[in-house]
């Protein structure tokens, strides 16, 4: 019997893991230490109303035998959810078709799974400081990595290098740790770049119901040419508040590789899959109607708020920061290291955040803290914060 031994160049602990290992190690030794978590990217904010009726109807109708439903009869997705988000790509100026779209049970699956699709023999491009589900889903299938390096002077928004040659490039924005967004010229770049390449760009959009500001695009396909060397993926997790919900999709247009791709992507999920449960995709549909959208938007605009907070008091302390307008996460500049940084505001002002070294060599002398705690919480993270810096 032989393993895969690419896992043993991964780290043994899950960044989030570690985090929470100290935490608890804290709190165990400190009881009665009041802990505000501005780390992990997780929601706080209820599911919106016409979302919960939706899912009540649903598990009422798997309470009766004539409305009860097994296996999805499609593990790409149930129709309505499909139309349901084809149409909500319309309300933002983007045509993607029904059929296009492979619901999920969430875009971290999708990120790790969507690696099966390609030969181990691809060098792959992922910006540096990164999301580690990227690099690590990589490793453990034993590709060649190599890096773009994010960094202050660009405002963690990397351009590409047209000398580098790389076959799967990894995108995210607004970004995920560093809440840096892409203009329109800018991710058209990128296009191009992939095109004259001819590799594929793995888009995440997880955030892009956070995009406040124009000229930010809210998807990939949004940009000319982008059909042609684009999978794009995106969760109702933070658009919808669905972190313990579930429910996400990946879109594989009809263009690359003349559809060649979007048939092994629904191949592997019909071998690999099940599909989404009928539940939650009424769940998800719900959240994509107008109803649905208005409900969950007063959300977005509530981390919205803590974001803002979070950025105009780093601003005023005259602290380096990238994010917290188009996305819910702020990048901070902590000059020194990253994880004697985490531990002094845990164990100071009890306020945990995460540190930047977990997302990469340049992320280290930064800091990630998120806007997913409540108004009056994140209010007073800050005025800690504000004491021990």
């Amino acid at each position: 019997m032989k393993i895969n031994s690419n896992y043993d160049k991964i780290q043994n602990s899950y960044l989030f893991v570690e985090i929470a290992n100290r935490v608890n190690k804290y709190t165990a030794g400190n009881p009665n230490a009041d802990i505000i978590r501005l780390g992990i990217g997780d929601v706080t904010r209820p599911l919106a109303p016409c979302v919960v009726k939706a899912g009540l109807k649903a598990v009422e109708e798997m309470g009766r035998a004539e409305t009860f439903r097994g296996y999805s009869p499609d593990s790409q997705g149930y129709g309505f959810l499909r139309d349901a988000i084809s149409r909500y790509y319309s309300l933002f100026g983007v045509k993607v078709a029904a059929h296009e779209i492979h619901v999920s049970d969430g875009a971290k699956s999708d990120c790790g799974n969507i690696v099966d699709l390609f030969d181990a023999d691809n060098t792959v491009l992922i910006p540096d400081p990164v999301y580690p589900v990227y690099l690590d889903s990589n490793v453990m299938s034993g590709r060649k990595i190599i890096y773009c390096n994010a960094t202050e002077e660009t405002d963690f928004a990397p351009m590409p290098d047209k000398k580098v040659k790389c076959d799967i490039i990894y995108l995210c924005a607004p970004n995920n740790p560093t809440g840096a967004v892409f203009t329109a010229e800018q991710l058209k770049a990128w296009v191009d770049y992939a095109n004259d390449m001819g590799a594929v760009i793995i888009f995440d959009a997880a955030y892009e119901a956070f995009v406040s500001q124009p000229g930010i695009p809210r998807s990939i396909f949004a940009v000319d040419g982008a059909r042609n060397c684009a999978i794009e993926l995106c969760s109702f997790s933070k658009t919808a508040g669905f972190t313990g919900t579930r429910c996400g999709y990946t879109v594989v247009p009809d263009e690359l590789l003349g559809g060649k791709l979007a048939k092994m992507w629904a191949r592997r999920q019909s071998t690999k899959f099940n599909g989404t449960s009928y539940i939650q995709q009424r769940m998800a549909e719900a959240a994509y109607s107008d109803e649905g959208i208005a409900q969950c938007r007063e959300n977005i605009d509530a981390y919205r708020k803590n974001a803002k907070l979070i950025s105009d008091a780093l601003a005023e302390m005259g602290i380096y920061h990238t994010g917290g307008v188009n996305s819910p996460y702020v990048w901070l500049k902590c000059g020194t290291d990253s994880w004697d940084f985490f531990d002094r505001l845990l164990t100071k002002a009890n306020v945990v955040g995460t540190p930047g070294s977990g997302f990469g060599k340049n992320g280290e002398g930064y800091f990630r803290l998120t806007a997913f705690n409540t108004y009056e919480k994140t209010a007073e993270a800050i005025e800690r914060i504000k004491k021990v810096l």
